[in-house]
């Protein structure tokens, strides 16, 4: 008896994207020089040169040396590029940005105060700024500097970075590493570790945690969920607590436990979509009594922070306004702005009969439907900006990083057929260290 896995499913769609991971750096070099051109003087400017060299050498590197110690070494130039010099550097030289502020404002009013909004009271003077469009969870990365950790240290931008590898990491060891692969040392590790950092230091991921953008835990935390659905009904209620978790940080993430449930009452049933949803979100409501007690007592300060104002409700803007439809409708008057909003229900309620109609039979479908769905989303809220699109790209990477439209069985399965063991490809070793190691 031997035990057939879907394993080299997952390497070979991994191989055909990392073949040439020269032309991908050279790609991501090219987008960065043009941020760094035409994004102005501002903190986008900077990342943008510090990338772009990074994403040039890392290009070199990996063309001139085609081992696998050259492809990691190639890694480790993007990633360093990419991430870990211009986020020090806009950490150590740079004011801090407005969502650094808002996060590091919401640590210290939840240890203070026990809850990370400031009063309505508050709000009507204090500008947009003193708005926090966040849900409770997020508050967790200002906490540091809340608790009087210095410097760099105290900034959220790097618990924003570390948190977001290492739930990418949990999401890629879920999707690589089964049963055989364990018995045979844990093959599956290297090749987490390997995309994971691949992950954050691509321009989808890079870019965003440099400046302090709270999006990329938020993706990484629903790349996780769906990675954990693949593992089949067993798993289905740790996928909800990790969905519980990340619709108690942002409303970005709310669109993905429809399509979820949807997948889950396709694939196991009614029932199991009714628990599936309930411990959800029992997961985070439990999460938002606890870090932001003082908030239940006083819902309006919550509802004007996380409703109102994303939704443009509020004396204050969003300066959000990328020039997208619903921005560009919400500006021809209250008129306009209204029939923003109506598009916007329209587009969610279409989306929900859809799911009702045709739900997704498999996690792949499942994030291609959530891709598809917030791309409508922002491109019909009045208070929206391009790199919000960084959502579906992150998850149409994911599909195609794992494999995942390709895996059709489960994971793992038993059978008395003895078949010879197959052949790891040549090229996907280069890149991917540990994978199919023996």
């Amino acid at each position: 008896m031997v035990i057939d896995t879907s394993a080299e499913k997952l390497r070979r769609p991994v191989a055909a994207i990392l073949r040439r991971p020269d032309a991908w750096y050279a790609g991501f070099a090219v987008y960065a020089t043009c941020v760094a051109v035409f994004s102005g003087p501002g903190l986008d400017h900077w990342w943008g040169t510090w990338a772009a060299c990074g994403y040039a050498v890392a290009a070199t590197v990996a063309a001139a040396y085609r081992t696998r110690a050259g492809q990691l070494a190639a890694l480790a130039v993007a990633v360093t590029g990419a991430l870990v010099a211009p986020l020090a550097w806009l950490a150590t030289r740079e004011p801090a940005t407005p969502d650094v502020t808002v996060v590091a404002r919401s640590g210290a009013l939840l240890l203070h105060h026990g809850s990370p909004y400031l009063p309505a009271a508050q709000l009507a003077h204090g500008g947009w700024l003193a708005y926090n469009p966040y849900l409770p969870v997020m508050a967790v990365f200002g906490l540091p500097k809340a608790l009087g950790l210095p410097g760099i240290l105290g900034d959220p931008r790097p618990w924003l970075a570390v948190a977001t590898f290492l739930v990418l990491f949990a999401a890629f060891l879920v999707t690589t590493k089964s049963r055989a692969t364990e018995l045979r040392a844990g093959s599956g590790l290297g090749a987490a570790v390997t995309l994971a950092t691949l992950a954050i230091a691509s321009p989808v991921m890079a870019f965003p945690l440099a400046l302090g953008i709270t999006d990329p835990p938020v993706m990484a935390l629903t790349c996780l969920a769906l990675a954990l659905l693949t593992r089949g009904r067993p798993a289905c209620w740790q996928a909800a607590m990790v969905l519980g978790v990340v619709c108690a940080m942002k409303y970005t993430a709310w669109p993905a436990l429809a399509v979820l449930v949807a997948l889950v009452a396709a694939r196991d049933g009614a029932r199991a979509a009714v628990r599936f949803c309930g411990a959800a979100l029992g997961t985070a409501i439990a999460l938002t009594a606890a870090f932001a007690p003082a908030a239940l007592s006083s819902p309006v300060a919550l509802l004007e922070n996380t409703v109102a104002y994303p939704l443009g409700l509020t004396a204050a803007r969003s300066p959000a306004q990328s020039p997208l439809p619903g921005h560009l409708l919400a500006t021809l008057g209250p008129a306009g702005h209204a029939a923003a909003i109506t598009l916007l229900v329209l587009a969610g309620v279409a989306v929900a009969v859809s799911l009702v109609i045709a739900p997704p039979a498999t996690p792949a479908q499942a994030a291609i439907r959530i891709a598809l769905g917030l791309t409508v989303l922002f491109a019909l809220s009045p208070a929206t900006r391009f790199g919000y699109l960084c959502y579906p790209l992150a998850l149409c990477g994911w599909v195609a990083l794992t494999g995942a439209r390709r895996q059709t069985s489960p994971p793992t399965r038993l059978t008395t057929e003895t078949r010879p063991e197959p052949r790891r490809p040549a090229s996907s070793g280069r890149l991917l260290a540990g994978v199919g190691q023996r």
